[in-house]
């Protein structure tokens, strides 16, 4: 009994990494994708440092460490994880993929592993960059690193389980996903802080921010980051990401699901 739970345990894991290759290799092979989602939180991030540096008479390395939280889990995790997920999804059901992935023995699990697998990966890849170019404009990081890797983890699983529900109740061509992430996730960003500091807004957007599970990433992030912070300040963001990441994941899993019941009808 136990060698069979681990040999399927083996061959889950394997199909996992085998989607997470294909996807990742087809974004390689394209590269469109890679150098945007590159270029994209790269350039955010010098924009925003160099606003806060002068607008904000802030040092450079000070003005990048602050602009890193809002670059990175506020808008560069949202455009790959979020809609890198959404836009496979699609591409997966016109090209008819999911209609192999149902007479093949891999199962469903292991291809909705890897999507998570690879957008977890370009996400890990931005994060690493974000973090370089902030350390060499000179700033430093002095709070705490493994909270802060758990809120951009909990960040990307957030994103790509919203990816799979709209990308599978919602989206149904290619050209459906960039109106969807301009519909649904353009406001979220605007009322999140990502763009405009949430302290320029009136008291009636700041309560609204309040729901919007961007902003409690952002606040969450630039809390952790900073050195003697209280965990009082990041409990109330930390638990509302842990619980809507949770819900994000069960609800996606429940839409991919329904989404493969009703290719396996048509």
């Amino acid at each position: 009994m136990q060698q069979s739970i681990t040999r399927q345990f083996r061959r889950d894991w394997l199909g996992t990494v085998a989607i997470a290759q294909r996807i990742l290799l087809e974004l390689w092979r394209r590269k469109v994708s890679l150098v945007c989602w590159t270029v994209f939180p790269a350039s955010i991030l010098i924009v925003n440092g160099l606003i806060l540096t002068e607008r904000g008479r802030l040092s450079t390395g000070v003005a990048f460490a602050q602009s890193v939280p809002p670059c990175l889990v506020g808008t560069a995790l949202f455009f790959s994880c979020l809609g890198g997920s959404i836009a496979t999804i699609v591409a997966e059901r016109e090209q008819r993929t999911l209609k192999q992935l149902l007479i093949s023995p891999l199962r469903g699990m292991a291809y909705f592993l890897g999507i998570f697998l690879a957008y977890g990966a370009i996400g890990v890849g931005q994060t690493l960059l974000v973090y370089a170019i902030a350390a060499f404009t000179g700033s430093e990081f002095k709070g705490s690193l493994s909270l802060s890797v758990l809120i951009i983890g909990l960040s990307m699983m957030a994103y790509v389980g919203t990816g799979f529900c709209i990308g599978a109740k919602l989206a149904r061509r290619t050209e459906d996903v960039n109106a969807l992430i301009a519909a649904l996730g353009v406001p979220l960003l605007l009322l999140s802080g990502a763009f405009i500091p949430i302290n320029f807004f009136p008291e009636a957007l700041r309560n609204i921010a309040r729901y919007n599970p961007i902003y409690h990433m952002i606040e969450a992030l630039a809390a952790a980051s900073v050195e003697g912070f209280k965990i009082t300040e990041v409990a109330p963001h930390l638990w509302f990401l842990v619980g809507f990441t949770g819900l994000m994941v069960l609800t996606g899993w429940v839409a991919y699901r329904q989404m493969l019941n009703s290719e396996r009808r048509s």
